[in-house]
């Protein structure tokens, strides 16, 4: 159901009371006419321009152009007759919205030339009037050649910031089901394994329960140490899964680099309670991997952690002074999980192994940052 102030324009980027004021100004112009068929033939030709207006407007289509050229001709005749010069920028509102780069190019330049047109047309006859209303048809023109351009780039933008919200919406989704999945491989390898190992000798020991009960009683306690190993897994993998913010994990980090003899050195250039909490685990998980290889694989003295941010990323870089033979283990012990993880949020991974040690560089992008903030 439509209310009265649906016959207003939508989506113009100003507010609804000041377009309302651009919708009466005309009759101010018109009613200062001492013809009463100037006045009637204005008041027509006004409610006509803003009824095409109000029924083009947003359109698809041939409707839009066919209404654009129906008000370039009540435009130049009310300003060659009135002087009135600014439906214009009603009209310079009506060409921004045109989502072909064809189109736009075609009536920017049109409503460019009809309004100049139509003013000097208006200067002809009546120089005078013209001279008096200088500075406003300076100010039409400007409006002319700028609003276009401007409602264009606005639209644009937002079909822009749309797009990045779907994609960061789209992105959130993948991270949840990878994490499922994780956690489904991670159950699957720790109780797996172990489950089928206590049916087997659940089985084994009942059949030599009364055949050889020491043996029984062995496989029994197989059983139970099989049991509470599995347990303490499942307890440490939930332990994991539980939220830490990156501001904790360096901290974390920091202690068990000191507890392993390491000599530790993190360089924070980022305001980390800011950061997105996707990012925030995303970035907390690596950096926790990213350690413990430091501390499994490298045999390093000393250990530097760099967190710093560009314009459009977040960086973090994890070096180490070990020796590294080879390169066959970057892609198991967890850093390819790692960058697993990254590529759901497009982030760049890079290992290097240097003469005088190990590297990882970490790129995670900011737009999921910039779309919460907004």
């Amino acid at each position: 159901m439509r209310e009265w102030y649906h016959i207003f324009a939508k989506n113009t980027g100003l507010s609804l009371y000041i377009w309302i004021i651009f919708c009466i100004l005309p009759f101010y112009f018109i009613f200062r006419s001492t013809s009463t068929l100037e006045i009637a033939f204005g008041v027509i030709a006004t409610l006509l321009f803003f009824a095409i207006f109000w029924l083009t407007y947003n359109e698809k289509g041939p409707r839009i152009y066919i209404g654009l050229s129906l008000e370039f001709a009540i435009n130049i005749v009310m300003t060659v007759l009135f002087g009135y010069v600014y439906f214009a920028l009603f009209i310079a509102f009506y060409v921004g919205i045109i989502r072909s780069k064809a189109g736009f190019i075609s009536m920017y330049v049109i409503h460019l030339v009809t309004t100049i047109g139509a003013m000097v047309i208006r200067f002809i006859d009546n120089y005078t009037l013209f001279l008096n209303h200088l500075p406003f048809m300076i100010m039409t023109v400007l409006g002319v050649i700028l609003i276009p351009i401007g409602k264009r780039n606005r639209i644009q933008t937002e079909a822009l910031e749309g797009e990045l919200k779907i994609a960061h919406q789209r992105i959130e989704e993948l991270a949840i089901v990878n994490e499922r999945h994780r956690i489904a491989r991670d159950l699957h390898d720790t109780l797996g394994q172990k489950l089928s190992m206590v049916g087997l000798k659940s089985e084994l020991a009942s059949k030599l329960i009364d055949k050889d009960p020491d043996k029984a009683r062995k496989e029994l306690a197989d059983i139970q140490n099989t049991s509470r190993h599995a347990l303490k897994e499942v307890r440490e993998m939930i332990s994991n899964m539980k939220h830490v913010s990156l501001e904790e994990e360096l901290q974390m980090v920091e202690n068990i680099l000191n507890m392993s003899d390491i000599n530790s050195e993190i360089n924070m250039n980022v305001d980390v309670k800011d950061t997105p909490v996707l990012i925030d685990n995303i970035l907390s998980m690596c950096l926790r991997e990213s350690v413990n290889n430091v501390i499994k694989h490298s045999k390093a003295v000393n250990c530097s952690i760099d967190l710093t941010e560009t314009k459009s990323d977040i960086m973090l870089k994890v070096s180490d002074d070990g020796k590294t033979e080879d390169m066959t283990f970057i892609y198991g012990n967890g850093l390819a999980g790692m960058k697993e993880r990254l590529s759901f949020i497009n982030g760049e991974f890079q290992a290097v192994n240097a003469y005088d040690g190990f590297e990882i560089n970490i790129a995670v992008p900011k737009v999921l940052k910039e779309i919460e903030e907004g």
